[in-house]
């Protein structure tokens, strides 16, 4: 099992792959597309409409929807690209909040890659202080060093995307992915998160890391249950959901106006039209939807990214908080983020993390999906290497 499944607590991408065969200021953020920056109203862009260049990056600001569009304070179209900094959702359960520095040498290291977001998985115990975490890591001190790391982050230009990664019911601990946020805690995570980052729209909110009730279901009733929460009855629930309409509610009642985005089904893989349609109520209508996607996924060819992808990116902001490769698989990489480029879809690589996970003991393992061999950015060969060479060709 590699790291990153073992930190997601699922079955190995091939193993994943069986099972779905089975089953059935100041930062280089460029336009949108050409239809964004040939017009002064913000509406709804073609998703095949081809990426242009701007002369100037927009200004580092603030974000906010406007229809499939984020645009900043200055109402420039912007596009995320950039990294998952994972560890914080599971290195407060033994030593530390971060698996590795996070300092300000740390991201000028991870900007010196030309990007503009940072994605940050968050545990819910650590954050709440609960289920016997230790106090130094849990509580007051797990949300001061976030706070400081994102303030860090946006000294330096760079966007924040923090997501609830690691959750569990009632008492059990918060070690790992679930198929659903739990009732129990999830809410009151948002209301103090968003408590915390509220009148700061350079932070984005995900409610949900990768959402799969029902496992590889996508029927209404897992849909439903996605928007809705509760028993959830026969998609095999323990415990009490709680539904993104929930999370969205319990961000918004303490005065939040953050963007918030939500992944679809099937650990967020699967997006399609029926995001729309189920998509959460949100009174600000500032909300965006999130695509994982992984070169053994279901989804990852040019096909599905069309028929699935574009037409909800048609509608509102999309961004891919999660897309990488266990397999060296370079003509993937460059395929998907072209695309992505082209349909002006966000994104934010996996994982800015020094994971070495070959019984070699090889760093460029490519099964670990780890972006670098060190913390002063040097790539893995030859995933970090072609991920570099993608964000640095880009204006």
């Amino acid at each position: 099992m590699t790291t990153r499944d073992r930190v997601h607590n699922r079955p190995p991408p091939r193993a994943r792959t069986a099972i779905i065969f089975s089953c059935v200021a100041l930062l280089f953020a460029i336009p949108i597309s050409a239809a964004a920056t040939a017009r002064a109203d913000p509406s709804p862009v073609s998703p095949s409409s081809p990426s242009l260049t701007r002369s100037t990056a927009p200004a580092f600001s603030g974000l906010r929807v406007v229809g499939n569009q984020l645009l900043n304070e200055q109402d420039e179209p912007v596009q995320l690209r950039g990294m998952n900094r994972s560890g914080s959702e599971y290195m407060c359960w033994s030593s530390a909040v971060f698996d590795g520095p996070a300092d300000a040498a740390s991201i000028t290291a991870i900007k010196s890659w030309h990007v503009n977001v940072v994605r940050i998985p968050l545990n819910e115990d650590c954050w709440l202080g609960i289920n016997g975490v230790a106090p130094g890591l849990s509580g007051a001190s797990y949300q001061q060093a976030i706070k400081d790391y994102v303030s860090l982050l946006n000294q330096q230009g760079l966007y924040a995307i923090l997501d609830l990664h690691h959750t569990a019911p009632g008492s059990q601990q918060a070690k790992g992915q679930m198929q659903m946020p739990d009732l129990d805690h999830a809410p009151a995570f948002w209301s103090s998160v968003a408590s915390a980052f509220k009148g700061n729209n350079s932070v984005i909110f995900e409610p949900f890391n990768e959402p799969w009730p029902g496992v590889m279901d996508t029927s209404a009733a897992s849909w439903t249950c996605w928007r809705d929460g509760g028993s959830c009855p026969g998609l095999g629930f323990s415990y009490q959901v709680a539904g993104m309409q929930s999370l969205v509610n319990a961000i918004r009642a303490t005065g939040a106006t953050n963007v918030i985005v939500q992944g679809g089904l099937e650990w967020s893989n699967y997006l399609s039209t029926d995001w729309l349609v189920y998509r959460p109520s949100d009174p600000l209508n500032n909300m965006g939807a999130t695509w994982h996607g992984y070169s053994t996924n279901l989804c990852n060819n040019v096909a599905c990214y069309n028929s699935q992808i574009a037409p909800v990116a048609a509608q509102v902001p999309v961004i891919g908080t999660e897309i990488g490769t266990d397999t060296c698989d370079t003509p993937w990489v460059n395929t998907t983020l072209d695309w992505l480029d082209a349909h002006g879809v966000s994104y934010t690589m996996w994982t800015w993390d020094v994971w070495g996970t070959r019984v070699d003991g090889n760093p460029n393992s490519c099964a670990s999906i780890a972006l670098i061999t060190d913390y002063a950015g040097t790539p893995t060969t030859p995933y970090g290497q072609t991920v570099r060479a993608h964000f640095i060709a880009l204006p």
